[in-house]
């Protein structure tokens, strides 16, 4: 499959990932009401939800290359708010402030650019935005066209919003770097979650046997999605009861990723999106593994809408919050229990 340029290794974190931000000019504030202007959340430091405002910035044109979004949605993810915690500048990145916040959108094109040629204005998109332009949380947003796609038929713009990061993210590490088929075990943590949610359906729909960590409360909705196998991690191990798997996914990171070395089959393979993998462990117990990350590609979304259309995959938002709630949104994501997706709507 041909993969754009901009496509960064997946092996990489998304902090990594961040080495190559491009300085963000910090637009000058117009009178609010303006035709000309728009608005957007932006991060003026580094810190808690303090940090953001909803300013008035101006909207965004369509360079080389770009199509204008106006955005009706705009997912919220776990990277969002630790982004404005600083956790790229931990590692030596500092962004220039204000900065623009937002990976996940749905809503039409608005204008297009020289050199796009995939959209018409009107067209019903939705787009995994790099993250290293952001901008997602704003009314208008102006982005690559080889990161758009067309918004699956079947969902509104709420729904489809909460869809291009998380569910690439599970896609990328499930089909592309672990390339599950049918006949195979895959056992997904947390998989309520964001990612998750995406993961366990993604993997349902590749004919693998899924089992899955998740609380009790999310046992039935797991199982709705299509999860062989449900595991309370509050009352078992999985380690106790699940073992030789093919492929394991970790979305939890910390003591979970330690205890899943243990339950690949030799020849596995162990994934995380929450931090490295310990190479040497990797190699004590024969298998293969890598930290996963996701980039933006418009082929993947493409062939993601397929799916959603066909009723393989179906996304689950829990939240939603207007533009100006967007402390509220970071709250609820931040206490690492939501189902599914939180979206902001922007009208």
């Amino acid at each position: 499959m041909t993969r754009f340029h901009l496509r960064f290794p997946r092996v990489h974190s998304f902090l990594l990932v961040a080495s190559a931000l491009a300085t963000l000019a910090a637009p000058s504030v117009q009178a609010a009401g303006d035709a000309h202007t728009m608005k957007a959340v932006r991060m003026h430091d580094y810190g808690d939800a303090g940090v953001l405002q909803v300013d008035e910035v101006p909207r965004p044109e369509a360079s080389s290359g770009q199509v204008v979004i106006r955005v009706q949605a705009a997912g919220v993810n776990p990277v969002d708010w630790k982004t404005r915690e600083g956790m790229l500048r931990k590692w030596g990145i500092n962004l220039d402030l204000p900065y623009a916040l937002g990976l996940e959108v749905a809503g039409t094109i608005a204008s297009v650019g020289d050199g796009a040629e995939r959209f018409t204005p009107g067209d019903a998109v939705y787009a995994f935005l790099p993250l290293r332009t952001g901008g997602g949380y704003a009314e208008y947003v102006a982005v690559n066209e080889s990161f758009v796609a067309a918004k699956p038929k079947s969902i509104d713009a709420v729904h489809a919003a909460g869809v291009p990061l998380a569910a690439t993210t599970a896609w990328q590490a499930l089909v592309d770097a672990a390339k599950i088929h049918a006949g195979q075990t895959v056992l997904i943590h947390a998989g309520a979650g964001g990612v998750g949610h995406f993961a366990v359906q993604i993997a349902k729909a590749r004919g693998a046997r899924v089992i899955t960590t998740a609380s009790k409360r999310n046992h039935e909705f797991l199982r709705g999605l299509g999860a062989d196998q449900v595991i309370d991690y509050h009352k078992q191990r999985f380690e106790d009861v699940v073992h030789n798997v093919d492929v394991v996914l970790d979305a939890v990171g910390g003591d979970t990723l330690e205890r899943s070395y243990q339950v690949v089959k030799p020849g596995g393979v162990l994934l995380s999106i929450t931090g490295q993998v310990d190479q040497k462990k990797l190699s004590q117990h024969s298998i293969k593994g890598q930290f996963v990350s996701a980039s933006p590609n418009a082929e993947d979304l493409e062939e993601i809408a397929q799916l959603i259309d066909a009723g393989k995959i179906k996304p689950y938002v829990s939240k939603t919050f207007a533009l100006e709630d967007v402390a509220k949104a970071h709250a609820q994501s931040e206490t690492g229990h939501t189902r599914g997706k939180i979206v902001l709507e922007i009208r």
